[in-house]
């Protein structure tokens, strides 16, 4: 499994795939979906697919694949190697959502909340198996939301192919185990090895399960939050735990646009800061000199003040 794709900028999201076995071309076939990382505050999430002939079921079945979350790390590591090993008959592929893409999504003007994006990840991703040539006849999901209403939206979609949404469906379909586990074991790699953008020096990786309710990631939530830019984009900040934290803890900034009188006196009269002054002072000419240094949230991105346009 590549994750060089995601890696150079896991700021955006990403789909890795396998090879297409040349039999799933040929022959009708199943395919599973799944995801891991749906709750926690860091980290991306990632829905898998995985796909292989109708007359192949019971040769995955003795791959004993299982639900990726009843599984050790090393468990799913090795199942995941065996389903890579079995290639000429198994195909998976990925989408990788970074945590900015989640938050970005979901505090966008128009709302476009989790159950709508992990839809139309799964929507997307049975659609490139499609178009990738899998002759698909039937689709097994673990349900997002009610399951009658997905598998109907589903079946719509795609018609032709006999769509089953469940509950718990990663441990009810050995396709949805394969794919529960192509994503679990793509999530904790990247999870493990991720390139943080920010300067922040040596990362404490301690940072416990990822959930908002663990101690450990609550402590490393305060621990990296800026109390001007937040956190880095390694934390969803729609999730409501990075919202309070940072409610609570950064700093109050008024934006230039949030009054009708000057940015500048509507903060100061408000006994507050205006984005302004976060900007270097003699970034409109070279001549001037800086009452401050600037942050690095605008040296990193190469963004300086203008006094004319």
């Amino acid at each position: 499994m590549d994750l060089s794709p995601f890696q150079a900028d896991n700021s955006l999201s990403c789909r890795l795939s396998s090879v297409i076995p040349d039999v799933c071309r040929t022959e009708d076939c199943c395919l599973g979906i799944d995801e891991a990382g749906r709750g926690p505050v860091l980290g991306p999430m990632v829905y898998g697919i995985c796909f292989c002939p109708v007359s192949k079921k019971e040769e995955l079945k003795g791959l004993k694949v299982a639900d990726s979350k009843t599984l050790t790390e090393a468990e799913r590591e090795n199942l995941f190697q065996n389903l890579d090993d079995a290639k000429s008959y198994v195909g998976w592929a990925l989408q990788i959502l970074s945590p900015n893409t989640i938050s970005t999504s979901m505090l966008q003007r128009t709302k476009y909340n989790l159950n709508a994006l992990s839809h139309d990840t799964a929507i997307g991703l049975v659609q490139y198996a499609l178009d990738s040539g899998v002759q698909l006849t039937e689709v097994f999901v673990d349900t997002v939301g009610p399951a009658e209403k997905y598998e109907a939206k589903l079946s719509q979609l795609f018609p032709g192919i006999e769509v089953t949404v469940r509950p718990k469906a990663d441990s009810l379909f050995p396709i949805v185990s394969a794919a529960s586990i192509c994503a679990k074991v793509a999530r904790d790699r990247v999870v493990k090895g991720w390139n943080f953008a920010e300067d922040l020096g040596e990362v404490d990786a301690d940072y416990g399960s990822g959930y908002p309710n663990d101690p450990k990631t609550k402590a490393w939530l305060l621990k990296y939050l800026d109390s001007v830019f937040g956190y880095p984009q390694f934390v969803r900040f729609s999730w409501s735990t990075a919202q309070t934290l940072m409610d609570s803890k950064g700093v109050a900034v008024h934006w230039d646009d949030d009054d009708e009188e000057d940015g500048e006196k509507a903060a100061q009269r408000k006994n507050n800061r205006s984005m302004l002054s976060y900007f270097n002072a003699s970034a409109g000419g070279n001549d001037q000199t800086p009452t401050h240094q600037t942050h690095r949230f605008f040296t990193e991105r190469r963004l300086k003040s203008l006094d004319t346009l």
